[in-house]
């Protein structure tokens, strides 16, 4: 089949995580860039459900580095952004004119975080087409009572992700991006297709080249261990239960 290509799918195909960044300022021009492209992103009834926190305090970003799971490149990061779902200004809005207005409840909170994740998502595409690389941080989810003090966010206001940017240095441009799954491994037609799911074993074992059984069984059991089975998934787990019941009392 042949494949279509334009600027705009070569930079989504080619756009990696880049956690090492040049010695280089992100120019106001080119911030305003990115912020507005965010901006520019899908909404629901065009509610714009989120508030994007620029981070331009460096003891602030600092400390976010550590909070996040300890990370030090989010605290080298020439521009921090951290997005969060944000109900709150609608709904002071609609206090304000409405004689009886409801709480925002879980399917509010669920709603203004997708909201969130496409502008965050816009923006991520919009410094590639700038040469800017950028890196997901969803350790902001984590450690909710204390990300919310340090941002000051409202009842209705909490943090959804974190994207950090910077010009890339040679050797993050050079670095070989991790394989994706391929379409015929996630696209089901017309209804999920069980069987094609339980395929995906044998596929992970291919891509890692890993034709020995044992040795197979010893990545997925690392791999488990350390995206599954670990602390940091366990407190991102209890940080989204304290932010729902926070956000539903």
């Amino acid at each position: 089949m042949e494949q279509i290509k334009n600027p705009v799918i070569e930079q989504l195909h080619a756009r990696k995580s880049v956690r090492v960044f040049e010695d280089r300022p992100i120019e106001a021009a080119e911030k305003r860039a990115i912020l507005e492209a965010a901006i520019q992103a899908p909404s629901a009834g065009n509610m714009n459900l989120y508030t994007i926190l620029d981070i331009t305090d460096a003891a602030l970003q600092q400390r976010l580095s550590e909070t996040c799971d300890n990370q030090p490149f989010i605290a080298t990061a020439k521009l921090c952004l951290v997005f969060c779902a944000d109900y709150q200004r609608w709904y002071d809005l609609f206090c304000e004119h409405m004689p009886e207005v409801r709480k925002p409840a879980e399917g509010d909170l669920l709603l203004a975080q997708a909201d969130t994740y496409i502008a965050a998502q816009n923006a991520v595409v919009a410094a590639e087409s700038l040469g800017i690389g950028s890196c997901y941080i969803g350790d902001i989810t984590e450690n909710f009572e204390e990300h919310q003090r340090l941002l000051k966010l409202p009842k209705y206001v909490v943090p959804t992700c974190m994207l950090v940017f910077g010009y890339p240095t040679e050797q993050q441009q050079r670095r070989v991006k991790p394989p994706r799954f391929s379409v015929e491994d996630v696209v089901h037609e017309n209804g999920y297709d069980a069987e094609k799911c339980a395929r995906m074993g044998k596929m992970l074992q291919e891509r890692q080249n890993l034709p020995v059984e044992a040795e197979f069984h010893g990545w997925v059991e690392r791999f488990c261990n350390r995206k599954w089975n670990c602390e940091f998934s366990e407190e991102m787990s209890r940080s989204c239960r304290a932010i729902i019941d926070s956000w539903c009392k």
